[in-house]
């Protein structure tokens, strides 16, 4: 496998941006997407948090555009506001190697300023909401796009995000490269990608476990009453970045506002929040000025930094999924982190499933807590299939 852009087919100027960045080999996703993205195929790749995916398709769109085309050529598509800055952050410092134009377009803020610096940029990061109102009032023009990536596609889906995502596709031009980046192929997404895509190049970044390879994973026992006073000692024992995840956008405002009484630099983060209280808090968190950050899972999803020493759920996640989404924001590149889930009683049969899906059987039960067995579908009546209900969570 090619061990430097240079050997990818990567130009001098845009590897000169990226070594000034101090990156100079590439990621595997990177490496292997490279050659077909650069010949203009469609791609699908699956590839887990943290892989760097982003590059994968942000070098072979600010090689293959002309920057003298004043008009929308690549469209990014993605499900967060968070996430959109980012992507955009990413496109504009390999892009200015090449005189490329590049605008985020995401709720929250005035829509005629990012119309009018959409209108000028050559690459648009958007989330489907936005763009799709933007697009109706007539405010940007879609039907020269000659690229378009789909991002955390199965996040989209998961969001509800189909319905503008297919809108949005039938005001672009058929013939043009389509890219899919997700953490799965598999379902809804699978048919999705397939449907939007011609004879597309197949790539996939797996590790031997569902989840993240290095990060160190601990379960804990904890009772409701004693919950916070288990997350401050942890906080207090172990220095880092720590990402805090809760199930309520009620709940990131108490814990956040606790943990401050207790001396912790800590901030909520949460869709209730204005954009611009979210993008505060988000920069505050990359800059230092606060290490913990106790956010919802939606809010979360366009967190996107290398330095995450720890994730705590504090309340645990629904399901096998969301946790490898969860804690696939520590321990990247290149880096150690640990993850760690709270279990209250009541939760330790949902929890120890999860675990025993993702091998971490062992982990778990070193917490001194019993894994359950899966639960199994059976028929009664008229052959109706009926599943166990899950027992509802205690939030904070």
């Amino acid at each position: 496998m090619p061990t430097t852009f240079a050997e990818l087919g990567v130009s001098e100027s845009v590897s000169g941006a990226l070594a000034s960045r101090n990156i100079s080999s590439p990621f595997d996703i990177q490496a292997m997407v490279m050659e077909d993205a650069l010949a203009g195929s469609d791609i699908l790749a699956s590839s887990r948090t943290g892989s760097g995916k982003t590059l994968a398709f942000a070098i072979p769109i600010v090689e293959r555009l002309m920057h003298t085309n004043n008009r929308v050529s690549a469209l990014v598509l993605v499900p967060t506001r968070e996430l959109a800055s980012q992507v955009a952050t990413e496109f504009e410092l390999i892009g200015k190697a090449r005189g490329l134009r590049v605008a985020a377009v995401y709720g929250g803020v005035s829509i005629p300023a990012q119309a009018k610096r959409a209108a000028k940029a050559h690459i648009l990061v958007a989330t489907p909401g936005r763009l799709e109102d933007l697009a109706n009032q007539k405010l940007i023009n879609l039907n020269q796009v000659e690229v378009l990536v789909l991002d955390e596609a199965d996040r989209m889906l998961d969001m509800g995000f189909q319905p503008q995502i297919q809108a949005i596709v039938r005001r672009l031009p058929t013939e043009r490269q389509t890219m899919f980046f997700s953490a799965t192929l598999d379902g809804d997404i699978g048919r999705l990608a397939r449907s939007y895509t011609k004879d597309p190049k197949r790539h996939n970044v797996e590790s031997p476990l569902p989840t993240v390879d290095e990060a160190e994973h601990r379960f804990i026992s904890v009772n409701h009453r004693e919950k916070t006073e288990e997350l401050l000692k942890h906080l207090a024992d172990e220095e880092g970045r720590r990402l805090v995840f809760v199930r309520t956008k009620r709940g990131a405002d108490r814990l956040a506002g606790k943990l401050k009484l207790k001396g912790i630099k800590a901030a909520a983060m949460h869709g209730d929040m204005t954009q611009g209280a979210r993008e505060k808090a988000l920069r505050a968190f990359t800059a230092g000025h606060i290490d913990t950050l106790v956010a919802t899972d939606v809010a979360a999803r366009g967190i996107d930094l290398d330095d995450i020493s720890h994730v705590i759920n504090y309340d645990p996640p629904d399901d096998h999924k969301s946790y490898i989404h969860r804690v696939g924001r520590t321990a990247r590149a290149g880096r150690a982190g640990i993850g760690i889930t709270f279990v209250m009683a009541d939760q330790q049969g949902d929890v120890s499933r999860i675990a025993s899906i993702l091998k971490l059987k062992e982990q778990f039960e070193a917490a001194g807590m019993k894994t359950a067995p899966p639960r199994l579908a059976y028929t009664s009546g008229k052959g109706r299939k009926n599943m166990m209900r899950r027992r509802p969570r205690r939030g904070f």
